[in-house]
């Protein structure tokens, strides 16, 4: 179940990102983040993975448009 809402993003230097189809899933993810850590390295070999970064899906963004401020902290920001 957790394959069809993960997809591998990277793998480097013994980092691997996951992005999420879901903040839940992120949620869910980063809590089980150590215990997949130590399953990787017990099929794949020890060392192979140190650490899982979980990222949550791309999410729209509200900076765009002449008026959009460079700080601005989201739609309340863009209105009015």
């Amino acid at each position: 179940e957790v394959a069809s809402h993960t997809t591998p993003e990277t793998f480097a230097e013994g980092r691997l990102v996951v992005r999420t189809d879901s903040t839940a899933w992120k949620t869910q993810l980063t809590l089980l983040a150590p215990q997949l850590v130590a399953r990787l390295n017990q099929d794949l070999g020890p060392g192979t993975v140190s650490v899982i970064e979980v990222v949550g899906p791309h999410l729209p963004t509200w900076r765009k448009g002449p008026r959009s401020t460079r700080d601005g902290r989201g739609p309340r920001d863009t209105y009015g």
